[in-house]
């Protein structure tokens, strides 16, 4: 166990009972058998399996797709296994709204977070405070984080944002002009994307230009949509875009269509099928990766469990959900074991979410 999770409350009043994998099973497994019967009836048999701890699921914000999806994970992992379990969240795109659901939470005797910050620096007093009083603290595109007992990836950020980089550059031919946009310049995840991919452009393609800055969008499409506008305004020759928030290439496809400029430029990113099926359609939008915001958090709650029942962590373990089966540690961040998923408009009717 580590030293951090041997100050935590060690309550393993209740025999745990087996985690099943996520019957809504993506990440390219949406018609595997999971076996959530199995799950159902370990998480129902005698009562006990949830035993009497609350686990809050905390977003970035409420209210768009991709949080609607990392809510649906929590709810199936309390339906499988009988722990109280749900998400709770601010509307606003605003790192103090999201401090405000962690206090109230705080007041409230949860037992444990799990957290996606908006702004990891802007929660880590909070969080601080959350561990002080023995809650059990998980972050999720956090690795920096200083205050929690895990942070969760689905995968290295670098390796995700060098690919968004290559497919960005195939699409472009090797050359022209980009522009690169995040949700938050304090987003600890986007920036780990987009400094790895403009470094890689760099090194690898010489003739491709990022211009301006890193746009920041605050979660929102419409700011992705207006920004876009005003970067086809100051770069008449831009050929390209790489989007981070889920949202960034659907304002920027918006804008792209509007201009007829679908066959001009390139816009790759982070986004969520639905979100993005209509430019994909339109061939505003070429293609989007990601991965399941459900198994994110369902393995983040099954990994909260675990501590709380005094388990220990440990290299290769299960967080019972895809993409998460074979977990590896690096300091205090763990890593899924599964690639990030790439839809175009061939497959994007694959995934319904």
């Amino acid at each position: 166990m580590t030293a951090t999770t041997s100050k935590r409350r060690l309550t393993a009043l209740v025999a745990t009972a087996a985690l099943a994998p996520l019957a809504l099973a993506a990440c390219g497994s949406l018609d595997e058998d999971t076996g959530a019967d199995t799950a159902t009836d370990a998480a129902t048999g005698g009562g006990e399996a949830g035993g009497d701890h609350t686990i809050v699921t905390v977003p970035k914000l409420t209210g768009i797709s991709w949080f609607t999806r990392l809510g649906e994970g929590t709810d199936r992992y309390a339906e499988e296994t009988g722990v109280d379990a749900y998400m709770q969240g601010s509307g606003q795109a605003d790192a103090n709204a999201q401090v405000r659901v962690i206090e109230d939470l705080l007041a409230s005797d949860v037992d444990a977070l799990a957290v996606v910050p908006f702004q990891p620096d802007a929660v880590e007093q909070v969080l601080g405070r959350a561990m002080d009083e023995d809650v059990v603290v998980i972050t999720h595109e956090a690795p920096e984080i200083e205050n929690a007992d895990w942070d969760l990836e689905a995968f290295r950020n670098e390796d995700y944002g060098v690919n968004l980089m290559e497919q960005l550059a195939t699409r472009m031919d090797g050359e022209g002009q980009y522009a690169v946009m995040v949700g938050s310049l304090s987003s600890a995840t986007h920036m780990a994307w987009v400094n790895a991919a403009v470094e890689y452009q760099e090194e690898n393609y010489p003739d491709m230009e990022m211009v301006g800055d890193f746009v920041e969008t605050s979660d929102d499409s419409q700011i992705a949509y207006e920004r876009m506008q005003e970067l086809l305004s100051a770069y008449p020759d831009l050929k390209g875009v790489q989007g981070s928030a889920s949202t960034d290439v659907v304002g920027v496809g918006q804008a792209v269509e509007e201009a007829g400029l679908e066959d001009e430029i390139a816009v790759v990113g982070t986004s969520t099928p639905n979100d993005a099926r209509a430019g994909l359609e339109t061939g505003a939008i070429d293609l989007i990766t990601f991965w399941d915001p459900a198994d994110a958090a369902y393995a983040m709650n099954v990994l909260a469990k675990a501590i709380l029942d005094g388990e220990e962590v440990t290299d290769g373990m299960s967080l019972e959900a895809p993409g998460y089966e074979t977990i590896s540690i690096d300091g205090k961040v763990i890593y899924g074991d599964e690639a990030w998923i790439e839809v175009d408009l061939e497959n994007a009717d694959d995934y319904d979410f």
